[in-house]
């Protein structure tokens, strides 16, 4: 590793929030694909025996109204919240950043169309596009849910995106670039993107949270993934319903849900930290 890389690692690490995040995130990932196939379990399907039990030792987290192992469904409905968050927020990039940099480098009214467009869509409330776009595409489902939490998140990585070119365009490597006689294609994706990766991946790591959380609001609203799969936010649908009978079907989808939003946000503040220039060599 490069000195350079070795700094930012060393910076990164020792901001403890940051530290903090990482082990959230990969605590929450590494339960959610391999206890499901440790336990061995089906989290689809319970016995009346056991209904309602609270956390013992033959179930952590206690069964819902239906004898299953919260536990086991937690984890499970972890692998749609995740998928959900990442594959959302990939798809907002793919979209998003392409308009930015055309937006930024070409300027004029191709920047006046593209940026009065994102301005359309980030007046509408996050959320209430997001139940409009779901509607547009059929109800609920995994697809429908990630193409529509990744559309409401395109403004964001557009916006970002410009402002990097607009700050780096007129930069010495650049206009040493266009001397050259490079294609705008290669100056913006060869020259102008690696230079905006740092704040991209700051807002891509933010975003996954939000991603995971806009996509739990939705299913709790009844419009997210198709009934029966346990994602988080209608497990805590749910819970909610059940919570006469037990606190337990709602705590512990919420306390996962919640555990993801912190710790993407978390890691995502230091990774901020991390690749601001003014911090660089702080720590020896």
């Amino acid at each position: 590793m490069s000195r350079r890389g070795t700094r930012f690692v060393h910076v990164l690490l020792g901001r403890r929030s940051a530290l903090v995040g990482l082990v959230l995130i990969l605590l929450l990932t590494l339960a959610s694909l391999l206890l499901p196939v440790l336990h061995g379990g089906d989290p689809l399907s319970g016995t009346d025996a056991a209904v309602f039990q609270g956390p013992s030792l033959a179930h952590p987290f206690g069964t819902d109204g239906l004898g299953r192992d919260l536990m086991l469904r937690v984890f499970y409905g972890g692998r749609f919240s995740l998928l959900i968050g990442f594959t959302s927020v990939l798809f907002s990039i793919l979209i998003g950043l392409p308009l930015g940099a055309v937006a930024g480098y070409l300027g004029g009214w191709p920047d006046t169309a593209l940026m009065r467009f994102v301005d359309f869509m980030l007046s509408f409330p996050s959320l209430l596009l997001a139940i409009v776009l779901t509607t547009v595409f059929g109800g609920a489902s995994l697809h429908s849910l990630i193409l529509s939490v990744g559309i409401v998140g395109i403004p964001q990585f557009a916006r970002q995106m410009r402002a990097e070119v607009l700050s780096l365009k007129e930069r010495e490597f650049v206009l040493a670039a266009r001397s050259l006689g490079f294609s705008h294609f290669r100056i913006l994706f060869r020259h102008l993107l690696p230079n905006a990766v740092g704040p991209i991946t700051v807002l891509a790591t933010l975003r996954v949270g939000t991603a995971i959380l806009d996509a739990a609001g939705l299913s709790f609203l009844g419009l997210g993934v198709e009934v029966g799969v346990p994602e988080w936010g209608t497990m805590i649908k749910i819970g909610r319903d059940e919570m006469s009978r037990s606190i337990w079907t709602a705590l512990f989808p919420g306390l996962a849900l919640t555990g993801s939003v912190l710790g993407f946000n978390l890691f995502g503040d230091g990774l901020r930290d991390a690749l601001d220039p003014k911090l660089k060599g702080v720590r020896s």
